[in-house]
């Protein structure tokens, strides 16, 4: 009995690292959401935002910071302590949530929204590295799928927040002032807790190791097309995040308050049950096959293709939320499992980094995804014209995942 003790602590602990991170990864979602189902308020209260082109580039100041970024802050977590680049991160993230409830033009509100890219663009390399370190076996996907969950939770807690601005006893910047100070107080105990892992040191071949990890990562053809794979579906999610409480809003004549939990409540609901769900199947499917993972995250990016269609051309809010559903359930797929993917073809040195890289052309082009959305919108390109052509990329995504051949789930080589 007495050496399974120190198996069962670790493990323990492994767990533990997932709880502590849970909050951070809901605020980190929280803080970005909130501008999408806020939007009526704060246009309403900074008259220097002129049309949806200019909130698009509101939102895509955001992702084209923290995508540029993203690559630094990863190569910082596989160097440093990613216990501190986490903590650090949410501390400054949250003080510029806290900025953000206090800005007055378009270009202070730009500025606060690039500031939250930076900051936050060292925390998800870092913290879905340090997760796959403890978790290094069989509870892998389903360690991400529930940290990924969290993320979810922001988003429908964010979801809510068009009510708080709608309130006159709260308002839009009392909602950014209150979460900033959440995050700044919850910085110090998680610090205090959180422990890194213990590196695993892998014998690197002469030419890996002399060609550094951007020359290791962007040689790897399982990577490049891991890249393509996290990339052309992101768009889309990008889309239905930051656009859709709008799209319902204005489709169907509803409130601030309602357009925003119908956007935002369902899909994620589905989609931390995708998680959960996905996760448990890919890592029992991994004992069959090491393709398990891929499979399993084809399988979600499979139902974007209904979801997608369905979404575009919806007559009722009920046709458009049933959408929503089966887009959120098929995102869980995909989002619990790029990360393990990632693990069975990069080495465990290179894997903060990797993801940053993954962030940063996966993001830009969320952004300009999110840019040019807001100009054909101005142009009154039909929604199911824009919505099937992101179901094409879906499609074009499966076989671009079927296409990678890992390793195994053991840490692997570049």
């Amino acid at each position: 009995m007495t050496p399974s003790h120190p198996v069962s602590g670790a493990l323990r602990y492994a767990w533990l690292v997932v709880v502590l991170l849970f909050p951070v990864a809901l605020l980190n979602y929280l803080d970005r959401q909130m501008l999408a189902t806020m939007k009526a308020s704060m246009v309403g209260d900074i008259p220097t935002i002129a049309n949806k082109a200019d909130w698009g580039l509101v939102l895509g100041c955001f992702k084209w910071t923290y995508a540029v970024l993203s690559p630094f802050g990863g190569f910082v977590a596989d160097r440093l302590s990613r216990r501190w680049v986490i903590a650090g991160s949410l501390f400054v993230w949250s003080v510029v949530t806290w900025l953000t409830g206090h800005v007055t033009t378009f270009h202070e509100l730009m500025a606060a929204r690039a500031l939250m890219g930076i900051s936050e663009a060292f925390y998800i390399p870092a913290a879905l590295a340090l997760i796959t370190e403890y978790h290094a076996g069989n509870t892998r996907s389903r360690a991400v799928g529930v940290h990924q969950a969290g993320m979810y939770i922001g988003q429908i807690l964010g979801g809510f927040a068009g009510y708080a601005a709608e309130s006159p006893d709260h308002g839009w910047r009392w909602a950014f002032t209150t979460c900033g100070m959440i995050g700044v107080v919850y910085a110090l105990p998680l610090l205090a807790m959180l422990r890194d892992a213990p590196r695993t040191v892998v014998a690197a071949a002469p030419k890996a190791a002399g060609g550094g990890v951007f020359r290791g990562l962007l040689g790897n053809r399982n990577f490049i097309l891991l890249v393509l794979y996290f990339t052309l579906p992101a768009i889309a999610g990008w889309v239905v995040r930051d656009w859709m409480p709008e799209i319902l809003r204005e489709k169907f004549s509803l409130g601030q308050g309602k357009a925003g939990v119908s956007a935002i409540l369902f899909v994620q609901i589905a989609s931390i049950a995708g998680a959960l769900i996905g996760g448990f199947l890919a890592d029992r499917w991994m004992q069959v096959t090491n393709r398990g993972r891929i499979f399993t995250s084809a399988i979600g990016m499979v139902l974007f293709l209904p979801a997608l269609f369905s979404v575009g051309n919806a007559g009722t809010l009920g046709v458009a939320i049933a959408g929503l559903v089966v887009f959120g359930f098929g995102w869980g797929f995909f989002d619990c499992n790029n990360m393990p993917i990632l693990c069975q073809i990069a080495r465990p040195e290179w894997r903060a980094t990797g993801y940053g890289i993954m962030n940063l052309v996966s993001i830009s082009c969320g952004g300009f995804g999110d840019w040019a959305f807001g100009v054909l919108r101005d142009q009154h390109v039909p929604l199911n014209v824009i919505f099937g052509a992101f179901a094409g990329l879906a499609l074009l995504s499966v076989f671009i995942v079927l296409m990678i051949r890992p390793k195994g789930e053991a840490d692997a080589g570049g």
